[in-house]
């Protein structure tokens, strides 16, 4: 290895305040855990080598240097008590939560987390390679642009050829190339003839994930030689900021491929605080999830890490819109040299690792940061505000957003969310209000107010976080609890609450429509407790959604044109209540199961407004559809249907909100024998003559826990198996709520779930994700419905 002219040592990623030792000479520091390491080691290296990492503690390091920032404080100091978190984490570029968060434990971790490498060479090394497919407006054609970085350690200039071939685009293009002595960037720019049909990458639910096979040769002096392989996706996004009719403000949303999408999905959080833990069989369970549940989006938050590399190309090719956060969150920042130049280096290097993935429509420079400055979260003296204003501008503004540009320009860059957009902009880049609906994006968050009303969720542009607390279900606790621990009260379920209330302001929400579990033996109220967080979870992130898609075509009171809805979040660190819909492991919550029916591409959407009862038709499609509304009522007491109504075909716009339907309760009532608000309930869907096109909806016309005639039902299930499928042929004595079918411990996840049953039969699917028998499954399978708990 000495003798080689040049040897570098190669840290992809470590964890994060590191002195490098080689045979005892210092070759290097780290303090970023978000970017790549090489430290020059040709006069270090020997025959035998001793390689040593000396870690020093994160948070006696974020103390130290919060300590020696002694001109003025940076906010927050220390997380709420509740958190049992660690301090002055806004100080060490580390994941944020790892110092603790609202969902999730303080495990400050320290290690090497990627991989570690020497690279030797006596000529020139590839050090980095990438690509840019870009879209020309004017003359409607597709390039590719390549950049690849070279160290030339030969004093003679390097002379060879680099081969593009995409074959199934006939591309076969040769360069010359020349590398002289040092750093060298190489660009290659690749014209594709108009000639060539090019198919585009599409989100989910939209079109294909349609990718080419790319190499690029670089053939240079002495036989050295260079290959690369990757997949080359072709997509042009905008983000559409315009005047609305009827609105003040601005619009905000998304086109792909020139296509207007509504952004349907929610919130990603690491999926460990310990990364080596995330294994591609999880990542591919996780993202398999979200496409699975009908959502094409997912915001990676800034308080989290920027994903690895297999998270991006999964979400490629399932066609999962990435909005991506840079790595700040809920916090003001120093802007010290030392802690600019590591953020420089880090914002570059990320940028120019993900820039080529399809799936990444947009960089944000935050979570929460222009809200925390501009609503005063941290109580600074307004004598002091304009040094933290200066400080966020260096940050986002004048580093973050210029090296963005300077390293990609075909994806918008916002600098917070929520941001209000163009409006922020314009405002030198804090907007008086960052939650103003009429602009820009909102997060969203009301455990006081009545979720069942939707009048209390605000008609915004988008909604990038919303969302309601439960917990995960008792076999993902199990695992991690004891007997003592089984109770709603207990040392467990506080400690492993980090939301101030949570667990207060869970029973609240559902105490407004449910009744409370009684039940004299505590594992099971336990458990029904459990289960009714999920039940109250899963309907008021439906009532909220529902309201967010029926906003899409319309204005009403000069608010509306909603076009993203993100809900707060889709998975969990740990076996803890939190906003999640996938447990810990993967697991579906019960929201889970109704965000594949609330997200659906076709969707009637109930609600009520002055004693009527509306119905809105809600269309993701690409085409317009000839369909008919079908309204059904039942008692609770009865399985068969006391009315039903179907109205004529009518046409549904592609991708358009409207009202198909409005008739007075009473009147409803009326045309049902024996139906009052509390002994009946609506459901609704829509069809051609041949077959349902959305998911079965439903209203209630009273809460719950006021229902006539709810009877606890009996509910039984034969299992068969069906290939790598197992079947579920159901039976009920009486219509049941929020029907919950669950395998204990089993792996997998059914067809449907936490549904309405107002049939004598049903049958649902349960896939596997561990091969599982027959006998099993009947020995581990239980069923509640809401009669059960009380």
């Amino acid at each position: 290895m000495s003798k080689w002219r040049k040897v570098n040592l190669v840290f992809e990623g470590i964890d994060t305040v590191t002195a490098v030792l080689l045979n005892n000479v210092p070759v290097g520091e780290t303090d970023n855990m978000f970017r790549s390491y090489s430290f020059d080691i040709t006069h270090v290296v020997q025959a035998v080598n001793i390689l040593e990492v000396h870690f020093q503690s994160p948070v006696i390091y974020a103390d130290q240097r919060s300590k020696v920032h002694t001109h003025y404080s940076v906010p927050p100091n220390c997380p709420p008590r509740v958190q049992d978190g660690e301090c002055h984490v806004n100080f060490i570029r580390k994941a944020q939560c790892s110092f603790s968060w609202d969902w999730g434990p303080s495990f400050p971790t320290q290690g090497i987390w990627k991989d570690v490498r020497i690279e030797a060479y006596n000529i020139c090394h590839l050090n980095y390679f990438t690509f840019t497919p870009i879209y020309d407006n004017n003359i409607q054609e597709w390039n590719l642009e390549i950049e690849s970085s070279f160290d030339v350690s030969s004093s003679k200039p390097v002379l060879g050829q680099a081969i593009i071939a995409i074959p199934e685009l006939k591309i076969q293009q040769t360069n010359s190339v020349e590398l002289h002595h040092g750093e060298r960037i190489v660009k290659l720019f690749v014209k594709i003839d108009k000639s060539v049909t090019i198919e585009t990458w599409w989100p989910h639910g939209h079109g294909n994930q349609t990718g080419y096979n790319m190499t690029v040769l670089f053939k240079l002096d002495g036989g050295l030689s260079f290959e690369k392989s990757a997949k080359v996706y072709f997509r042009t996004v905008e983000l559409i900021e315009e005047p609305i009719k009827g609105s003040r403000g601005l619009s905000f949303y998304f086109k792909i491929n020139g296509l207007p999408i509504f952004l349907k999905g929610s919130n990603w959080i690491p999926a460990d605080s310990f990364q080596d833990r995330v294994t591609s069989a999880l990542l591919r369970l996780l993202l398999q999830s979200v496409v699975d549940a009908n959502m094409n989006a997912l915001r990676v938050w800034g308080g989290g890490i920027y994903e690895q590399d297999e998270f991006y190309e999964l979400c490629d090719e399932l066609g999962i819109m990435v909005w991506q956060d840079f790595m700040f969150a809920c916090a003001l920042y120093p802007t010290d040299q030392d802690f600019m130049d590591s953020v420089r280096a880090e914002v570059a290097y990320q940028v120019r690792r993900l820039k080529s993935h399809p799936s990444i429509i947009t960089w944000s420079g935050n979570n929460e940061n222009e809200a925390a400055l501009v609503l005063n979260w941290y109580d600074i003296q307004s004598s002091h505000l304009s040094t933290y204003i200066d400080d966020y501008v260096t940050l986002y503004v004048k580093n973050i957003r210029r090296i963005v540009f300077e390293g990609d320009q075909t994806r918008p860059f916002i600098t917070s969310s929520p941001t209000n957009g163009a409006k922020s902009t314009a405002e030198g880049w804090l907007s008086e209000n960052p939650y103003d609906p009429n602009y820009g994006d909102i997060h969203f968050y009301d455990y006081v107010g009545d979720c069942w009303n939707w009048k209390i969720f605000p008609k915004a542009r988008f909604v990038s976080e919303y969302g309601y607390q439960s917990w995960p279900s008792f076999s993902t606790l199990e695992k991690v609890s004891s007997k003592e621990d089984w109770s709603y009260e207990s040392k467990f379920a506080h400690h492993r609450q980090h939301f101030t209330d949570g667990n207060y302001k869970m029973l609240h929400q559902a105490e407004l429509h449910f009744k409370l579990p009684q039940s004299a033996d505590q594992l099971r109220k336990f458990k029904d407790t459990i289960y009714l967080t999920q039940v109250m979870q899963a309907q008021c992130v439906k009532t909220e959604t529902e309201f967010y898609r029926r906003s899409r075509s319309e204005i009403v009171y000069g608010e509306g044109h909603t076009m993203g809805a993100l809900y707060w979040q889709l998975n969990d660190i740990w076996q803890a209540p939190s906003w999640s819909s996938l447990e810990y492991g993967g697991r579906w919550k019960m929201l889970h199961y109704f965000a594949r029916h609330f997200f659906a591409p076709l969707l009637p959407v109930g609600f009520e407004n002055e004693d009527v009862f509306f119905i809105y038709g809600v269309s993701d499609l690409h085409s317009d559809h000839k369909v008919m509304l079908t309204v059904r009522a039942h008692t609770w007491s009865s399985l068969e249907p006391v009315c039903s109504e179907t109205t004529k075909p009518f046409v549904m716009k592609a991708g358009e909100s409207a009202l198909l339907y409005d008739k007075p309760v009473a009147e409803l009532l009326r045309g049902c024998t024996n139906c009052t608000r509390q002994s009946c309930v609506v459901s609704f869907y829509l069809s051609t003559d041949r077959e349902l096109l959305s998911p079965t909806n439903y209203h209630f016309l009273s809460s719950p826990k006021e229902a006539k005639g709810l009877q606890k039902a009996n509910i039984t299930a034969t299992i068969s198996q069906q290939g790598d499928t197992f079947v579920f042929h159901l039976k009920t004595s009486a219509v049941a709520p929020f029907v919950w079918l669950d395998v204990g411990s089993i792996p997998g996840r059914f067809s449907d779930n936490g549904f309405l049953m107002t049939e004598k039969t049903r049958t649902v699917f349960f896939y596997p994700w561990k091969p599982t028998s027959e006998s099993e499954l009947e020995r581990s399978f239980h069923v509640t419905s809401l009669a059960d708990i009380y």
